[in-house]
């Protein structure tokens, strides 16, 4: 179907850099508009991006082949509604929730305007398919080519990247860490994201970093920051944006921690979500059982849950299983045909299932904070009041408990690295370790001084603002002792 005329519902940041987009690539294209703001529209008029120079009636849209719904999400299903009666039967409707995927999108397109490619990296190949499909789905109508390269794309559709790659006409690539190997090879890479970074390691990411003479523009994307992270973005090698709303309609997680007596109680309230059509996911440290550890595992969690459910369908997965029955189990899931999925944390990340309310964690003593974060947050994706549930032995340490506290505590991700900051130690800057304390340092302690490295931090950006070259009277112990100390440092900042 070849685009004559798109509409906008809603013309701010998204709705307003879509239609620049559209603009640039078809200039005959006819774009109309309407937002709660007349100027909105008048200056959009004014800048080219619309045929309209005020707010269209909902009856203007009915010849429209794509109508692009940029409201927030309440707004969006409103206007749907209102829309059924104002539209042709040929008229693809879509909105653009605010979500860090879109985040990533609009930076990418910034750097398709100035002549770069893009690419988005993500750990697993579900999650880089995700990504795919959401992207694909706004783009695409663009006129923007957009591919995926994971470990499973074949040969022929392997070489056909690698070439558009190279000539510059392939503008965004999304994949695993398939796209850092050798011979994938950009034409002029501008601008790159890397979703979950927590699960990739600095030398990784650094390959990306290296894929271009110019250095790319780098974002990265996670729920929880590692230690590292967290003491980067104090030092200020990071520059950070937050999205700490919830989206419309959702409702924070309720995180509880359950001792084995309570066991009977959780399966009960289990019980009563699926009865309401809810689903749960259950998750096992272990796939099978190991002697030297005292732990459960999935395989007889697997045969427990069954019992203990006989009239709902269990599903199961994890990482040692082919990528073909990952996916058919995944799908019984996602679909609804499975109640229940019985899981190791290969699904702490790239797992969408709006439908699921409950996330038991069995030992969760044995994990870390960013990781139970990460598997908490595959539940509270609907509108449904959800819950994660902690199972844990009576018998565990001072510090561990202390950790499950945190997390019955708090959904902030960021008060969550902290924690795991002051816990863990901050890691090692320059190199791979994640955490730790390889860092000695001679005043401040990054685990309990973050203030102190915050007044440091603004009076280095003052000095900075007024001598960006250092080269003042008054700063020449200050460049001498930088030269010694910047001597044998690598500079990760882009990257990491």
């Amino acid at each position: 179907m070849r685009l004559q005329k798109i509409g906008f519902i809603g013309l701010g940041l998204i709705g307003g850099s879509i239609a620049k987009r559209l603009r640039i690539l078809h200039k005959d294209l006819v774009i109309i508009a309407t937002a709660g703001h007349a100027a909105t529209i008048e200056a959009a008029y004014k800048e080219g991006l619309t045929d309209n120079a005020s707010p269209c009636e909902l009856s203007d849209f009915y010849d429209c082949d794509y109508i692009f719904l940029c409201t927030p999400v309440q707004k969006n299903m409103e206007y749907l509604r209102l829309l059924k009666g104002h539209v042709c039967d040929r008229c693809i409707i879509t909105d653009v929730g605010s979500v860090k995927t879109l985040v990533a999108l609009l930076c990418m397109l910034i750097a398709l305007d100035n002549d770069t490619q893009a690419c988005l990296m993500a750990p697993t190949e579900i999650l880089a398919t995700q990504h795919f499909e959401t992207i694909y789905k706004l783009a695409s109508p663009l006129g923007i080519n957009i591919k995926l390269l994971t470990g499973s794309t074949g040969k022929a559709e392997r070489d056909i990247i690698h070439r558009q790659l190279r000539d510059g006409s392939l503008h965004i690539l999304i994949g695993t860490h398939a796209v850092i190997e050798d011979n994938v090879q950009f034409r002029n890479l501008g601008f790159v994201v890397i979703d979950e970074q927590h699960r990739f390691g600095v030398a990784q990411r650094a390959r990306l970093w290296a894929k271009n003479r110019i250095a790319p523009h780098v974002l990265v994307m996670t729920a929880t920051p590692i230690p590292r992270t967290l003491a980067m973005t104090i030092y200020g090698d990071l520059s950070v944006s937050v999205i700490d709303e919830l989206p419309p309609g959702r409702k924070p997680v309720t995180t509880l921690l359950r001792y084995d007596d309570n066991r009977m109680k959780v399966y009960q309230a289990i019980g009563r979500q699926l009865k309401e059509g809810r689903q749960a996911y259950i998750v096992y440290p272990l796939i099978k059982e190991n002697e030297k550890l005292d732990l459960r595992c999935l395989e007889e969690g697997y045969e427990l849950i069954k019992e203990t459910f006989p009239q709902y369908k269990v599903c199961y997965v994890h990482g040692k299983m082919k990528p073909s029955e990952k996916d058919y189990q995944m799908n019984l899931f996602a679909s609804g045909h499975a109640q229940i999925l019985v899981a190791t944390t290969v699904i702490e990340v790239g797992v969408n299932v709006p439908n699921a309310s409950v996330m038991l964690i069995e030992n969760a003593e044995r994990f870390g904070l960013s990781q139970l974060h990460q598997l908490r947050g595959r539940v509270g994706r609907g509108a449904d009041q959800s819950y994660c549930i902690l199972m844990s032995h009576h018998k565990i340490t001072k510090e561990t408990r202390r950790r499950l506290e945190i997390m019955t505590s708090t959904t902030d991700g960021f008060v969550i690295a902290e924690a795991d900051l002051k816990m863990r130690g901050p890691g090692d800057i320059e190199g791979t370790m994640q955490s730790g304390m390889p860092l000695e340092l001679h005043i401040a302690n990054l685990a309990t001084d973050g203030q102190i490295v915050q007044l440091a931090r603004d009076t280095a950006i003052e000095i900075l603002d007024h001598d960006p070259e250092i080269s003042s009277h008054e700063n020449a112990i200050l460049r001498t002792e930088l030269a010694m100390a910047n001597s044998n440092i690598i500079d990760w900042s882009r990257i990491s």
